[in-house]
C-alpha cells in the first residue's frame, strides 16, 4: 500500500464553489486537472506550489480524471474556536469539526434530551445517484416539506465532491445537509448515522434521505460491497422510531447478471441483512420484467419480510422526464435506465404519502 505524491504549480483556476476548488496543475511537462479540498489544505491561488496525490489517475480508477491537493507549500492553517471531533482520525488529513452532539454545540442540550424519530419517515438508498429522483419527487408532491440529506462514509467522503448535491441546492430541493462517520462538508456534522438521523430531527425537517457519496466500492461478491450500510441504517431508523422507506436497485440495462433485475445488493441487503420491516416501492412492471421481479423478490424473501408497494411509473416518470437536472448512474442515463431512476422517485413518493398519513 503506498500514496504517489508529487510536487506541482497550480497553473489556472478552474472554478471554485462550496469548499472544492479546481486546478490546472503543471505537474513536471505535464497538464493535470486537481481537486482542492478547501477544508483540508485551505485556499489555492494561481502560482501556488502543491504536493499532489496521483495515485488513482495513474491506476486509471475512476475518481472522474482528477489528482487531489495534499499541501499547499509555504501556507499555514490555524484551527477554529470550537470543536473537537476529529474526522479521518489519525491520517495526515485529520480535521477538527465541531459535531452535533458534543458539548461546544448549540444543540448539545436538546441532543441529549432527544431519542426517537417519533415517525420521521426516512428513505435509504445505496448508491449516490438516487437521490435526485428521490428528493425530485418529494419536493413534487410536497413542496413545502423540509428535507434533510444525510450523506454517509460509505464511498466519497467529501460532500463537496458531489456535484449532484450543488445542483440539488441550488434548486431548494434539499434543505438541510449533514455528514456522518468520516464524511465531512455538510452544514451539520455527526459522529454516526444514529446523531446524525437525530440531528435532522432536531432542525425540524418532514422528510430525511439516506445515501452514500459518490463512489460505491463492490468487489463481486455477496457481501463485498459498501452498499451493505443500507440494511444497518434501516435498522438504525427503526431503533430510533422513525420510519424506514427502503429503495432497492432495479436495472434492466445492466449486462451484468449479478445486476439485472433486482440488484444482488438489494436481495442481499433486504432479504438477508435488515432485521426490520421496511416499505418498499416496486414499479408496476408488465410481462416478462414483471415476472423477474416477482421472482426476485419471492427467492430473496423480501415479499414475505417486508411491506410491498406496487406503484403506477407513470407520475414518477412525467416528472424526472422534465427534471432540470440530467440523470446518471453508473454511465447510464435517465432514457438507457428509467427503471432504475423511477423506483428511486418511487421511495420519495411513498415518505410523502406516509407523511400525510402521520401529520395531515
Amino acid at each position: 500500500m503506498m500514496i504517489e505524491l508529487k510536487e506541482a504549480k497550480v497553473e489556472e483556476i478552474i472554478s471554485h464553489r462550496s469548499a472544492l476548488t479546481k486546478v490546472k496543475l503543471k505537474i513536471g511537462r505535464e497538464i493535470k486537472t486537481a481537486i482542492n479540498y478547501d477544508q483540508l489544505s485551505g485556499s489555492i491561488e494561481e502560482g501556488d506550489k502543491v504536493i499532489v496525490n496521483t495515485s488513482a489517475t495513474s491506476l486509471g480508477l475512476g475518481t472522474g480524471g482528477y489528482d487531489f491537493i495534499v499541501y499547499i507549500l509555504g501556507k499555514e492553517q490555524s484551527l477554529a474556536e470550537q470543536g473537537h471531533i476529529m474526522k479521518l482520525r489519525y491520517t495526515p488529513y485529520q480535521l477538527q469539526t465541531c459535531s452535533i452532539a458534543e458539548q461546544e454545540n448549540d444543540f448539545h442540550e436538546q441532543f441529549a434530551d432527544v431519542d426517537s424519530l417519533a415517525a420521521t419517515p426516512v428513505v435509504v438508498g445505496t448508491l449516490h445517484s438516487m437521490l435526485a429522483p428521490i428528493v425530485a419527487m418529494i419536493k413534487a408532491k410536497r413542496p413545502q416539506a423540509k428535507v434533510a440529506y444525510i450523506m454517509t462514509d460509505g464511498a466519497a467522503l467529501a460532500l463537496a465532491l458531489s456535484d449532484l448535491v450543488y445542483q440539488l441546492q441550488e434548486l431548494k430541493l434539499i434543505d438541510l445537509t449533514i455528514t456522518c462517520g468520516h464524511a465531512f462538508g455538510g452544514q451539520i456534522e455527526a459522529v454516526n448515522i444514529y446523531s446524525a438521523l437525530l440531528g435532522a430531527y432536531l432542525h425540524e425537517v418532514d422528510i430525511i434521505v439516506v445515501t452514500m457519496g459518490p463512489g460505491i466500492v463492490g468487489t463481486g461478491t455477496k457481501y463485498g460491497f459498501s452498499g451493505t450500510e443500507q440494511a444497518d441504517i434501516l435498522n438504525a431508523v427503526s431503533n430510533l422510531g422513525g420510519l424506514p422507506i427502503a429503495v432497492p436497485r432495479i436495472n434492466f440495462g445492466d449486462s451484468r447478471e449479478r445486476h439485472y433485475g433486482l440488484s444482488h445488493h438489494s436481495r442481499t441487503n433486504l432479504g438477508e441483512l435488515v432485521l426490520v420491516k421496511s416499505l418498499i416501492g416496486i414499479p408496476k412492471f408488465s410481462g416478462q420484467r414483471k415476472r423477474i421481479i416477482q421472482e426476485q423478490l419471492k427467492e430473496a424473501k423480501i415479499s414475505d419480510k417486508h411491506q410491498i408497494f406496487y406503484k403506477s411509473q407513470q407520475e414518477v416518470d412525467s416528472e424526472l422526464d422534465n427534471f432540470d437536472i440530467k440523470l446518471t448512474t453508473m454511465g447510464h442515463s435517465y432514457n438507457q435506465v428509467p427503471e432504475y431512476f423511477l423506483t428511486a422517485g418511487l421511495g420519495g413518493v411513498i415518505a410523502v404519502e406516509q407523511l400525510e398519513i402521520n401529520r395531515g
